[in-house]
């Protein structure tokens, strides 16, 4: 059968590498991987025995409505439940907004560098994507932005990965707000994707919640991939004015989250030590790791999220494929066209402490 060329060309998501794949690969009995964002530890107590509980009506299927998750994340998030839809990870709720607002033809606007998850699903959709270079540092140029959104009718959505990844940089209150005079003006919707929110620690930072309550065509994705520590079970939530929600929730799978998910969330929404603890490792390991970039004269980006993208100097894959060999998984970014540039996810202060070894060897061999 005939299949659309946007499918045939298409190049889809490469995960990061998983644990078992290396320890099979190189006859290795331990690995670390420092690769994919994750959370360095795993689920809190109370989110255990909320899964637990959850296993026992696993025969039933689960709320479509999520009523109690969308009361407990009302709270933490402070908006109406009506103001949310849930779905499977964020990369669902993506291709919502794409089913929604786009058609074949129509564009999405991004910055270069931007999560490349965009990009795949506007493809998958025949959806153009128009790309604004970013400027020194690989900050988005919401200025530039701005401009190309004036003169071109076919942008439906703008996708605004702040912080963004892979590179951990943000833009600033006076950006977004200046960015929007013209945005706010416009037939498009803006997309604050925050899914790296709880690590951030500038002052100047937007809050997309409050810019969403100021503007009536901005809307907030966030996870609980990250912080939250449960990337394993898909969660992502759409926070979006009602007659957005109302669109989304028409084109939505029911049961789109789990029963087991939907327990865990609720778990980790009320556990706010863990919350805390996730956060302090983290900005612990931000500063292990950019303390030893620096010892090493390596090149890195200053980083809002819970990774660090920097420059090893050499082909990525290159030092990839060597770092494996000696059980460490980092990320190449060669896919965002930055070649000899690894992105370094924070762990657990000993797996830093590892990869830093590794990588130090891996340098030296190289560099002789």
């Amino acid at each position: 059968m005939k299949v659309a060329p946007e499918i045939l060309s298409l190049v889809p998501y490469s995960p990061g590498k998983p644990i078992s794949e290396t320890k099979r690969e190189y006859g290795l009995s331990e690995v670390v991987k420092l690769a994919s964002n994750e959370c360095p530890i795993g689920p809190s107590q109370k989110m255990m025995e909320a899964m637990t509980e959850a296993l026992k009506d696993i025969n039933r299927y689960p709320d479509g409505a999520a009523f109690e998750l969308k009361r407990a994340m009302s709270k933490y998030l402070k908006v109406s439940p009506e103001k949310m839809v849930f779905g499977n990870g964020s990369n669902e709720l993506i291709d919502l907004l794409l089913k929604v607002y786009c058609r074949p033809g129509d564009a999405i606007m991004i910055s270069e560098y931007s999560f490349i998850a965009y990009k795949i699903s506007a493809q998958a959709s025949s959806v153009d994507v128009i790309e604004i270079p970013t400027r020194a540092q690989m900050k988005f140029d919401l200025a530039a932005m701005a401009t190309t959104l004036e003169s071109n009718d076919k942008i439906r959505l703008i996708f605004l990965p702040n912080p963004n990844n892979p590179t951990g940089e943000y833009f600033s209150t006076t950006e977004f707000k200046e960015f929007m005079k013209t945005a706010a003006e416009r037939d498009v919707l803006v997309v604050l994707d925050e899914a790296y929110r709880e690590f951030v620690r500038a002052d100047n930072y937007p809050d997309g919640i409050e810019q969403m309550n100021t503007y009536d065509n901005v809307v907030v994705l966030r996870t609980m991939s990250k912080v939250f520590g449960l990337a394993g079970l898909r969660v992502g939530v759409l926070v979006a004015p009602e007659s957005v929600t109302d669109l989304i929730n028409r084109v939505r799978n029911p049961f789109n989250v789990n029963s087991i998910a939907q327990a865990a969330v609720i778990a980790a929404l009320g556990d706010k030590d863990h919350l805390k603890r996730v956060q302090v490792i983290t900005w612990s390991g931000v500063e292990q790791i950019e303390s030893y970039l620096k010892r090493q004269g390596l090149r890195f980006l200053p980083t809002q999220a819970n990774f660090v993208l920097f420059d090893a100097g050499f082909e990525g894959d290159v030092v990839f494929k060597e770092l494996l060999k000696r059980g460490v998984i980092l990320r190449p970014v060669t896919n965002y066209g930055l070649p000899t540039y690894l992105r370094w996810s924070v762990g657990l202060h000993d797996e830093n402490e590892v990869a830093m070894k590794a990588l130090t060897e891996v340098l030296s061999v190289l560099r002789n």
